[in-house]
């Protein structure tokens, strides 16, 4: 089983973040990759929904907060789109497949092949070697990185956009369905980040108002040579801590693709009402454990 031994837990608590080489064999990526596959086969999307999303801040806040169709997609599975990939009247330029930017955020719950990857053994005796008690899941995205297309993530906090109080409650589990390489934009952390609190948050605006989201202080600037890049093999398990600092840069190379999922430990926690991403009556956080 997938028990952290002492010197992982060790620096994982030193860095906010620690790579587990191996830890999804090869069949198993291949299993989600095939799933993905079929979900795009039958992805009809509609017009008004060719959201373009962009990590840049104010496109964040036109693009996705303005839009219904992002601050709705926490209990569904829904798609969202590269910059660049649609003319004025919304038809697609490249591909469809080649034009994905990420597909979110409730595979874990809907999709059968993602459901299980999610609560799988291995991850629930994971997240029981960290200590977690009553650990649930409050988003899920499949990452594609697209060749060329597929841009930089500028660097942030998770619990920027999943704040909780106390701070310290969300978990990242990021899932390489290829290999990470510094040509196709792996991850890079600042190593002992996460202990300074989180600088900025995105908040979700009163109902109906636009843009739907706003953020809250700054990010401030950071020293890009902080960052130490985290090449990974196929099958690897990166754990988030949800205040260490991280980004990725564009993907230069053919191939890039990855499934991350958030767990928060729910004993003791508040979710913040503020955050965009709310729990519903159809899609209440499901436990881990089962």
């Amino acid at each position: 089983m997938a028990y952290l031994s002492p010197s992982q837990l060790q620096k994982f608590r030193e860095d906010g973040f620690l790579v587990l080489e191996g830890f999804w064999s090869a069949d198993e990526c291949v299993a989600m990759q095939r799933r993905i596959g079929e979900i795009l086969a039958e992805m009809d999307v509609p017009l008004h929904c060719r959201t373009e999303f962009s990590t840049q801040e104010e496109e964040q806040l036109r693009a996705q907060g303005s839009t219904d169709y992002f601050l709705s997609s926490g209990d569904k599975i829904r798609f969202f789109f590269e910059k660049g990939v649609f003319d004025e009247k919304g038809n697609f330029l490249v591909p469809p497949e080649k034009s994905i930017n990420k597909i979110g955020h409730a595979l874990h719950a809907h999709d059968p092949v993602f459901r299980c990857v999610t609560h799988s053994p291995k991850v629930q005796a994971l997240a029981r070697s960290l200590g977690l008690r009553m650990p649930v899941v409050v988003q899920s995205m499949y990452i594609f990185k697209q060749p060329h297309l597929g841009g930089e993530v500028s660097s942030h906090q998770d619990a920027s956009f999943l704040y909780t109080e106390p701070l310290g409650r969300v978990l990242g589990v990021w899932i390489a369905l290829e290999d990470a390489t510094l040509e196709n934009g792996c991850l890079w952390f600042i190593p002992g980040s996460h202990t300074g609190g989180v600088s900025r948050r995105m908040v979700r605006a009163p109902a109906g108002s636009a843009p739907g989201t706003s953020f809250l202080g700054t990010e401030p600037a950071r020293d890009n040579s902080l960052f130490v890049p985290t090449p990974v093999q196929r099958g690897a398990l990166i754990l988030i801590h949800g205040e260490v600092v991280h980004k990725s840069e564009q993907n230069f190379s053919d191939c890039s693709r990855a499934y991350t999922f958030h767990l928060m430990e729910a004993a003791g926690t508040v979710w913040s009402p503020d955050n965009w991403l709310q729990p519903t009556a159809e899609l209440p956080f499901p436990p881990l454990y089962t």
